[in-house]
């Protein structure tokens, strides 16, 4: 199949995923069948990729600028602050994804014709309608914590005749009555791989958007069960950027919490790591910032933006009140460190990178994690080598 018939943007935009490899001929039909805009409310905060900032576009006064985002790659908030108000808040807590990241999810799904689908975060629906268009109302199963983001997607998604089975509950139950199914795929992202996603899809598969709490960053990890459901083990696949499970945001309580008297009493001390060595060069996906996050557990780092040619860089303990800062500065060959607290955070910042710079500065293709209802663990290279996360 090709893109014939499909129109004007969304051509275009198929044309682009398919010359990035991001869209694979299996996936083109439901490409070609199932468009965004069927999915997406009348009022959308979409993110301008030009100028790095989410707007409003309404469909009822700007419908041509709408159309032109909805058949974009680029993501699109569709709720904030958990619904709490109608227009910009804190955090956006729904969207839909970029195009891009949705059909490279779907391709390293690895879907089979009578798979069976469990999905986690209903969203907007447009993910669920995919995987519908393909495998069928009755395979596909879609869990949505919000009910009324829940509500919303039955309707679209029935408008579209695509309407299989939409649970309102938390996605971290999974669906015991429903299984076993041979894929869980998660459009929300996750620190802990919740024990019942391994129960319902014994000798199956779980793609989920998988980050410590170090940063909000998080990387595509694509699992295999046991047959017994006992244990989901695999490597990750690349970075994404994902809201995360309701239940399992960050616990930082910010930093007034950690450091309400500046960094006066913390003891103080210097260090050679530079900056680019510590955060890297543009590339915000930059593998090493993932690496260090899974050593240096119960962690939250904050980079500031540079001012003067000085820029701080923060640590948060999320288990105590420990923290850590330190500040670089252009043209100095050393940065200063504060280090307060029962942990010294940023000791364990630098031999973290320190071990990821010694192994070869290993990419995300390179790390895998493995997963029981006991706890996980990472690993570099082979599962035999690992540590707690």
């Amino acid at each position: 199949m090709t893109l014939t018939g499909v129109k004007g943007a969304r051509s275009e935009l198929g044309r682009s995923l398919l010359e990035r490899k991001h869209l694979s001929a299996d996936w083109l039909p439901a490409f070609a069948a199932v468009p965004r805009s069927g999915f997406l409310p009348d009022l959308i905060w979409p993110f301008d990729m030009d100028t790095g900032t989410t707007v409003a576009v309404d469909r009822r006064d700007e419908p041509d600028l709408w159309s032109s985002y909805a058949d974009a790659d680029v993501p699109i908030v569709t709720q904030w602050d958990d619904g709490a108000g109608d227009g910009p808040g804190d955090v956006p807590t729904s969207s839909a994804s970029m195009p891009s990241v949705v059909f490279r999810m779907l391709s390293a799904l690895e879907v089979e014709s009578g798979h069976r689908i469990l999905e986690i975060g209903t969203g907007t629906g447009w993910n669920a309608a995919l995987l519908t268009h393909r495998l069928g109302t009755k395979n596909v199963v879609s869990i949505e914590i919000d009910p009324k983001v829940a509500n919303a997607a039955r309707s679209r998604l029935a408008a579209q005749q695509l309407l299989g089975q939409v649970l309102t509950r938390d996605g971290t139950e999974a669906d015991e009555a429903g299984s076993p199914y041979h894929r869980i795929i998660a459009t929300a992202g996750v620190r802990q791989i919740p024990p019942a996603w391994l129960r319902d899809a014994p000798g199956g598969m779980i793609l989920a958007p998988w980050g410590t709490h170090f940063g909000n960053g998080d990387a595509l990890v694509r699992l295999r069960v046991s047959e017994d459901g006992g244990v989901a083990e695999g490597r990750f696949l690349g970075p994404v950027e994902f809201m995360k499970l309701r239940g399992q945001r960050s616990p930082f309580a910010g930093h007034d919490v950690h450091v309400p008297n500046g960094v006066d009493g913390a003891d103080r001390s210097t260090t050679t790591v530079t900056e680019e060595q510590l955060l890297g060069g543009d590339d915000r996906f930059d593998a090493r910032r993932f690496a260090v996050g899974l050593l240096v557990r119960n962690c939250h780092q904050q980079v500031a933006d540079k001012r003067d040619g000085t820029r701080p860089v923060w640590f948060y303990g999320l288990t105590d009140r420990s923290w850590a800062c330190v500040m670089f500065q252009d043209g100095h060959a050393e940065a200063t460190v504060w280090q307060s607290g029962s942990r010294r955070l940023w000791d364990e910042v630098a031999t973290a990178l320190a071990w990821w710079r010694a192994a070869g500065e290993p990419g995300y293709e390179r790390l895998g994690l493995t997963a029981t209802a006991h706890g996980q663990r990472a690993w570099l290279d082979r599962p035999a080598e690992s540590w707690d996360v």
